[in-house]
């Protein structure tokens, strides 16, 4: 048995303010029932019920089902108890112990329960290994929850009842916190004959849709961690429409998706040869009993298929690309390459991910995720150096890798089909944290070769420590039920593994069939204070918000060497995920692949003026390189991102971008038309007046705190304000939705029929948002924009009531604030659809983007929980960095 060398406590498990937060509201056990409230208590209360932000107090009086709370800010606030959390456990060393005793409880006999509660605390202390947050909640408790994040249901069977099956089994998972996995490929493409019902099917992307919009129910109705992941094989008939989804409004909002991608694919694309849409024949007699979208096993049977539509390769790869660049989805996964490289390929093909994407899964497949915090494995040497101290992290892997396999059997499972895949095959997910500190303190920069060197001898250790120790756990414990040692050895992840990896595999056989696996491990790593998953920092410093005001936080390891540097700059290891080459992101992803047996999840982050062409090459590296998907990010594409609508609204809404003149900075803008007196109609009382079929405008982008906004005020034939869009921040997001509602209720305004012309219904609504403050202001003096609704209101003042220069105490407007990174290059000509022409200059838009970039928060978004813009996209998951707030 793999002994430690001591239990000597770090000591080393102080939170800040705001891991202490997480740790209280997230993973500290609490007393539910409210029997032991009392004076003096340490409790989490709800501060603001329609964002969900908590906070830390005291109780300093009860009375009347009430408490009064003093918050940690000095504020006093009286609650009802219902609202009203009582920790019982304060301080990160009494979960320790809890989770421990709960773990070790599975060895046989007091002796071992006993030797493993100690080597596990001692695991535990300092933070070395972090549990996944299902586990930090429930172990050692008497809470039934399940210590799994993540799922993968199998494929819907192709009929009304397999659809609504799945349906019901995504919905009790995300009841109780799991994530869940979905591949729709089993359905069949729209418009697809059913004969049982002598109609037609409304297609695979429709029943996406019916998952994605019961996730967003069981999310508002209070679990927040309910994830979804949807993924469509790119042989599907319907792949072009899914690819597209996300950019249509309404059709799949509360899900990540994926296409999966064969090796085929990627040699037709390479090869620019013709990619055959294919579905199987309905008619076949098997179709009923034996499909269930695995295309590769129906083929391989001879079973017949029909090619409902064939282009070329690079066509599917090139729309994959253009939407990932302007959107950020679909994801990719190259299922082919993640079946050649599973362990499982032999008995269990995967075939969807989790909504994170570092766990691929087979049918009813689930994991248990752990994490090791990289930095806490640093120590000095004799000459001052810091270097890694691989014996201690040796030794946290044996005791990790045995912790989490004892998870298998303590966890309560609640579906029996994921109990028997499970005691099958016994897989577990050990990932880290940190790394992004860790490359910080060793003085390597995040991506450069030498990093990468170093990553390669680091992730190869914890992988063949890994083996190893599952290797001891099977001789003591036995190999997973499935296990068979030649075909597991053949795995293309076993083939690279060191000889000496693989005999000790073949001599003893292995306790679990993965081992290995990459979170993005948002709340955690915030909690402990370090970088999240294999990610660099996002921020050296930001802005906390609390109810007195905002503070400003800085990041423990730039904070360390402030006070030790002052004045100078920072080295230049010192980066964060945007200063780093999309490339430097890839290599690293691939660098860490090449030792983890599941997957990884990472987004690789774009600058704005990355091309597609550029971002098309970037997912090719990552093919190239041997990753098993990816996703990327580029700064700022969504807010810039114009949604489609339902089919019949599409040519309607599409004249109104085209017609639309984009308002340069080279050139003064014109004098705004005169508004003319309200038809007659528009007089009489009640309905709405229908859309004219022209209409023109213009668009300002305007900084404010959340983000650029682009405003489009368009006008009617004869000059009158008929409509505003407001377009900001990423498709699905909170800012988005609110910037959106905005400008509907301003054009719905415009449009009743009323007494009121237009003129003073515009001169109404500016009196209404002008002057609207938030959380964060942007500029000095008149340059100055309160919030969002805040901009809107100038753009409608500058634009319907004349320049600053007859306003002089009205804000600054777009054209001067960009004017000096604007050229002279000549405008570019469009000719629309219905012959007009809109004038936009490509170069100077760029620039002008550019000139109104906000630095804080470019690639950030606002946070449903404190309001901040510091909501960041952590792979597939997000998570806030000012107050703790995850999605997942």
């Amino acid at each position: 048995m793999h002994q430690k060398k001591n239990t000597t406590a770090t000591t080393n498990n102080v939170l800040s303010d705001l891991g202490e937060k997480i740790f209280l509201d997230r993973y500290a056990l609490k007393d539910m029932e409210k029997q032991t409230l009392a004076v003096g208590d340490l409790v989490i209360v709800c501060v603001d019920h329609q964002s969900g932000q908590r906070e830390l107090g005291n109780i300093i009086g009860i009375e009347d089902q009430h408490a009064t709370i003093e918050l940690r800010d000095g504020e006093k606030m009286v609650l009802p108890l219902e609202h009203v959390d009582k920790p019982l456990e304060t301080r990160p060393e009494e979960t320790m112990a809890r989770v421990a005793r709960g773990i070790a409880e599975v060895e046989e006999g007091e002796e071992l329960q006993k030797t493993w509660e100690e080597n596990y605390r001692w695991l535990l202390d300092g933070f070395k290994f972090i549990p996944g947050g299902r586990i930090l909640t429930a172990a050692g408790s008497e809470q039934k929850l399940s210590y799994y994040n993540c799922y993968v249901i199998p494929s819907p069977h192709d009929s009304r009842q397999g659809i609504v099956d799945t349906l019901s089994e995504m919905v009790e998972i995300m009841s109780r916190g799991g994530g869940v996995g979905i591949t729709l490929s089993s359905l069949r493409p729209r418009h697809a004959y059913v004969k049982g019902v002598n109609g037609r099917s409304s297609g695979s992307v429709s029943w996406g849709g019916l998952y994605s919009f019961v996730t967003g129910l069981i999310e508002q109705g209070g679990s927040r961690r309910g994830a979804l992941m949807l993924i469509l094989d790119v042989w599907h008939p319907d792949v072009l429409e899914f690819i597209n989804a996300k950019r249509e409004m309404g059709k799949i909002t509360n899900a990540n998706i994926s296409v999966g991608i064969p090796d085929e694919f990627m040699d037709a694309v390479r090869n620019d040869e013709d990619w055959n849409m294919v579905f199987p024949d309905s008619n076949d007699p098997a179709y009923e009993t034996k499909w269930d979208g695995n295309m590769a096993a129906w083929t391989k049977a001879g079973r017949p298929v029909i090619v409902h539509k064939t282009v070329k390769a690079r066509e599917i790869w090139n729309q994959i690309v253009e939407s990932a660049w302007a959107s950020a989805e679909p994801g990719l996964w190259f299922n082919g390459r993640a079946n050649k490289m599973s362990n499982s390929h032999y008995f269990a093909p995967l075939i969807s991910c989790n909504p994170c994407a570092e766990e691929p899964l087979p049918g009813y497949g689930v994991c248990n995720l752990g994490s090791l915090n990289l930095p806490r494995f640093l120590t000095t040497d004799d000459n001052g150096e810091t270097v890694v101290d691989w014996d201690t992290l040796g030794q946290s892997v044996h005791y990790a890798v045995r912790f989490l396999d004892a998870v298998i059997d303590a966890n309560p499972y609640f579906f029996e089909n994921n109990r028997t895949q499970q005691l099958a095959e016994r897989r577990v997910g050990l990932g880290s944290m940190g790394v992004g500190e860790m490359m910080i303190r060793l003085k390597l920069r995040y991506g450069s070769p030498e990093s990468l060197k170093f990553l390669d001898k680091l992730y190869k250790f914890i992988a063949c420590e890994s083996y190893r120790a599952s290797a001891e756990l099977a001789e003591e414990k036995g190999q997973f039920p499935l296990f068979k040692a030649e075909p597991f050895l053949e795995s293309g992840f076993m083939k690279g593994m060191p000889e000496d990896v693989r005999e000790v595999v073949r001599e003893k056989g292995v306790r679990n069939v993965t081992l290995l696996t990459q979170p993005p491990t948002g709340t955690t790593g915030t909690m402990v204070g370090t970088s999240t998953g294999i990610e660099p920092f996002f921020y050296w410093q930001y802005d906390r918000r609390s109810r007195l005001g905002t503070h400003t936080e800085r990041v423990n390891v730039y904070q360390e060497w402030l006070d030790e540097n002052d004045g100078t700059d920072l080295p230049e290891y010192f980066v964060t995920a945007m200063d780093l080459s999309p490339e430097e992101h890839v290599r690293v992803l691939a660098t860490i692949q090449r030792w983890v047996d599941a997957a990884i999840s990472k987004t690789s982050n774009l600058p704005a003026d990355y091309t597609v062409d550029q971002t098309r090459e970037l997912y090719e590296l990552m093919y190239e390189l041997g990753c098993k998907g990816g996703t990327i990010y580029r700064d700022r594409s969504r807010d810039e991102q114009v949604l489609n609508l339902k089919d019949e609204d599409i040519a309607e809404e599409a004249e109104v971008v085209e017609e639309t003149v984009v308002e340069m900075a080279a050139a003064p803008a014109p004098a705004p038309a005169p508004l003319q007196p309200a038809p007659a109609a528009w007089g009489q009382p009640g309905g709405v007046r229908p859309r004219p079929y022209k209409r023109y405008g213009v668009t300002f982008s305007k900084q404010t705190p959340a983000g650029t906004a682009h405003i489009t005020m368009n006008d009617d034939e004869e000059g009158n304000p008929i409509e505003v869009f407001v377009e900001i921040g990423k498709a699905g997001s909170d800012i988005k939705a609110m910037a959106e509602a905005l400008g509907r209720m301003m054009s719905l305004v415009l449009r009743l029929n009323s007494h009121l012309p237009p003129r003073e219904r515009i001169e109404r609504i500016i009196s209404q948002i002008k002057g609207i403050g938030g959380a964060q202001s942007l500029g000095m003096g008149p340059n100055r924009v309160l919030s969002l609704p805040d901009a809107v209101g100038q753009a409608l003042e500058e634009h319907y009531f004349g320049s600053q220069e007859m306003h002089p105490l009205k804000y600054a407007s777009y054209s001067e604030q960009a004017a000096p990174a604007i050229d002279s290059s000549p405008a570019l000509e469009a000719s629309t659809s219905n012959g007009v022409k809109a004038v936009t200059n490509g170069a100077q838009m760029s620039q002008l983007q550019e000139a109104l970039r906000v630095e804080r928060g470019s690639f950030a978004d606002l946070c449903p929980s404190c309001g901040q813009v510091t909501y960041l996209r952590s792979g597939a998951c997000y998570h806030c960095i000012s107050c703790g707030y995850s999605r997942c």
